[in-house]
């Protein structure tokens, strides 16, 4: 399901990619090209084993089998330097209490070759209030922002975001948005989200892969992931009797011409609606987790 990439530009390549936990086989046979500079969402239901090959390429996880390339390294034999070029933004962090927010950030600093500025930091992320608070008295968004600041202190070539965003007010979450968008547009940082909330994976995300499974189902922007699930437009109308109909397909645009071709007037309260990523990720779940296809297409009397 992935097409190739020029290796010049490829990030993170995977190929044949499986993981067991003893009889129990979680990935399949993963197949990954990400390209440099862009945002990659990997989406998928619990239990689909995203969080299993996100650990493979940052490499905290042996795989049992295939091929991993990260940076032009095979992640289970990363040195330092290597890790010193990867930034990481965990789902939580439970240590470094006692430190006061600028000092941790400056710390963190030294472990790097070029160091963002902890100013600079403070400001992206928002904390500039909170430079001398102790990290324990942090609440739970600004805890989540100071993750984000250390994921980028060392200026990484390569960003895993794992559910980044939780916790965040909508202020926080516009203002983490335009950080990552800066950071891939203008400094080239290859980014690698798993997220829940679809609506902030297709405002990020330049590519999607669909993880259902143990394998990657589906890859590419949001249009190309609709056309390869087969998501259906709903088209709404009120017809002269009053009544309310809907109509899925997969070419609305032709059924609007031809309602419009057929009718003697006007069509009342004519609607379409297009699938959202929502919809699509709902779809290609629901596919795989019964091995169907999906609904057929057809007309819906709902009044």
């Amino acid at each position: 399901m992935t097409a190739a990439v020029p290796a010049d530009r490829t990030v993170v390549r995977a190929r044949d990619v499986r993981m067991s936990y003893g009889a129990v086989d979680v990935l399949h046979g993963v197949d990954l090209d990400i390209r440099r500079g862009e945002v990659f969402a990997l989406l998928g239901p619990n239990g689909a084993g995203k969080t299993t090959t996100v650990e493979i390429l940052e490499g905290f996880r042996k795989r049992s089998a295939g091929e991993v390339r990260v940076l032009g390294a095979d992640p289970e034999r990363g040195d330092d330097a290597w890790r010193g070029r990867i930034g990481l933004v965990l789902q939580s962090w439970r240590d470094h209490r006692r430190w006061r927010v600028a000092e941790l950030l400056a710390h963190f600093g030294t472990y790097y070759p070029d160091p963002r500025d902890p100013v600079e930091l403070l400001g992206l992320t928002g904390l500039t209030g909170q430079a001398d608070r102790r990290v324990e008295l942090l609440s739970g968004g600004q805890r989540r922002r100071l993750d984000v600041a250390l994921g980028i202190v060392g200026r990484p070539e390569l960003l895993f975001l794992d559910e980044p965003t939780t916790g965040f007010d909508p202020e926080a979450r516009h203002r983490f948005h335009a950080l990552v968008e800066r950071l891939a547009r203008d400094e080239g940082v290859t980014v690698l989200l798993t997220t829940h909330d679809l609506a902030e994976a297709e405002r990020l995300a330049d590519r999607i892969g669909m993880l259902v499974g143990g394998r990657i189902r589906a890859c590419g922007t949001p249009s190309d992931l609709a056309r390869q699930a087969a998501a259906q437009a709903e088209v709404r109308w009120t017809a002269d009797d009053g009544t309310h109909h809907r109509e899925r397909t997969a070419d609305p645009s032709r059924l609007v011409w031809e309602m419009h071709r057929d009718a003697d007037g006007p069509i009342a309260g004519l609607e379409v609606r297009r699938p959202t990523l929502e919809d699509t990720y709902l779809h290609m779940v629901h596919r795989h987790a019964d091995g169907t296809d999906g609904a057929a297409e057809g007309e819906e009397r709902i009044a």
